[in-house]
């Protein structure tokens, strides 16, 4: 057991502690990022300071009664979707995103949509009351329904919970929290990963749900030490496009699927749910269709998009090639690109590469390698693809095209957008769209463009 007031070293990116610090960290690599904290022992016995249990017996799993009414609606789907169909009770969560997203506003209106179905709690450690106040209100939501309590101290924060036996609870923000049994700062790894620790404990025992509103640091990861993620039930990040557009993503969820993505709007009014997710993402145009751009139907959890993927190929000013792309990975824009050369005889070694996808959506899928080598060729040569095309496929090192999963999925959605030729490798014909069986990189340029001289 570590000895009370003994200096130790966390790294903030994975959790690791070392007696001493060091300038990289030997689990994760990471540089700068060890953190001071002193350790302290809790009185042992129980006490006020002793950790809270949930159940100290054992019984056969067998016995365990598993409630099927365990899930409560936020009043908002696509809040649902990410969390695997609703909040579960208990359950605890982190949301982390980039100041200003939206992460409070989308808490206080689950709290005004759950009012109904338990005592809610809203904690706030970096506004006043009469703040919270004025933006419940501003959003119409009703504030006689929503209790808050203003208050950054861990004993004083559990002692409120136990009183009140709140089903719903709201922190705001994980990093203002702190425990006066603790010998650092508010913030600290230390405090950040006791109070989240115990609160968390408190939850479960009571059987309520509670939300943890984490920053996050300039690379865009959950500040604090990273064995916080390890100790919820659910993470969740808010990403921000540049049309506006809040998407919220799961990292990891005991109750749901990690694919799901929730599309937002926000106004004055508070977010809102995008009914037409796949209009975003495809750009309103007049006249025929500029070189560079191909359109594919993405898949993420269960729904489906069609995304439109944006290439410039210029000459290189350096001399030597540089990749631009933020969107899609780099790394596989280069592979792409090393594929095009070898396999269609394109040379890009000596060209400037700016990838992009419409939207502001990050796509990961090995489905859009063909698209993505269709709008490289596209912008290098300046031939344009037809209006009603989409591809998907995957890029074989040998220049083949593999196909991928839910082809029925992406046809689907290619129809009922208005797509009416698809290009992918799959001997089986579609009843739904006109479709081109294409099984190699030379194949589907020719499908693509014609033959060339």
């Amino acid at each position: 057991m570590a000895k009370e007031n003994q200096i130790q070293y966390v790294c903030t990116a994975c959790g690791h502690t070392e007696p001493k610090w060091a300038g990289r960290c030997p689990e994760c690599g990471g540089w700068n990022t060890f953190a001071e904290f002193r350790t302290s022992s809790r009185p042992k016995g129980k006490g006020d300071n002793a950790p809270p249990v949930m159940d100290g017996s054992v019984r056969k799993l067998s016995e365990i009664s598993a409630d099927s009414a365990v899930r409560a609606s936020s009043g908002m789907r696509e809040f649902d979707r990410v969390l695997g169909g609703g909040v579960m009770r208990p359950s605890s969560v982190l949301v982390g995103g980039e100041p200003g997203i939206g992460k409070s506003t989308i808490m206080i209106q689950m709290l005004s949509a759950l009012s109904d179905q338990g005592v809610t709690l809203y904690v706030s450690g970096e506004e006043s009351p009469s703040q919270v106040k004025m933006r419940a209100e501003r959003l119409g939501l009703k504030t006689d329904s929503i209790s808050i309590f203003c208050d950054t101290g861990l004993e004083s924060l559990s002692e409120t919970i136990e009183k009140l036996r709140p089903a719903y609870i709201v922190i705001d923000s994980l990093q203002t929290l702190y425990s006066a049994s603790i010998a650092s700062v508010p913030g600290s790894p230390n405090q950040v990963r006791a109070c989240c620790m115990e609160l968390s404990l408190i939850a479960k025992k009571l059987g309520a749900a509670i939300f943890f509103i984490g920053h996050v640091t300039k690379e865009g990861a959950l500040a604090g030490p990273k064995i916080v993620e390890h100790m919820v039930d659910t993470v969740l990040y808010f990403e921000s496009a540049e049309t506006g557009l809040r998407l919220l993503r799961a990292s990891k969820n005991r109750f749901g699927s990690v694919d799901e993505i929730g599309l937002f709007t926000m106004d004055e009014t508070g977010l809102h749910p995008v009914s037409d997710p796949s209009s975003v993402f495809l750009s309103s145009r007049e006249g025929a269709l500029p070189s560079g751009i191909v359109f594919t139907p993405t898949v993420e959890g269960s729904r489906t998009f069609v995304v439109e993927i944006q290439a410039l190929v210029v000459p290189a000013k350096s001399g030597f090639q540089r990749i631009y792309s933020d969107r899609i990975d780099s790394a596989r824009v280069s592979r792409v690109a090393a594929i095009l050369q070898r396999h269609a005889g394109l040379d890009l070694t000596n060209q400037d590469i700016y990838v992009n996808v419409a939207g502001g959506m990050k796509l990961g899928e090995v489905s859009i390698e063909l698209p993505l080598a269709l709008a490289l060729y596209s912008s290098r040569l300046d031939i344009p693809l037809e209006d009603r095309m989409a591809c998907f496929g995957e890029l074989t090192l040998a220049g083949e095209i593999r196909p991928v999963v839910l082809k029925e999925r992406r046809m689907k959605a290619l129809a009922e957008m208005g797509f009416e030729k698809v290009l992918s490798s799959d001997s089986k014909p579609s009843l739904q769209i006109s479709h081109v069986d294409v099984r190699n990189i030379k194949t589907a340029i020719i499908a693509a463009f014609g033959k060339r001289k």
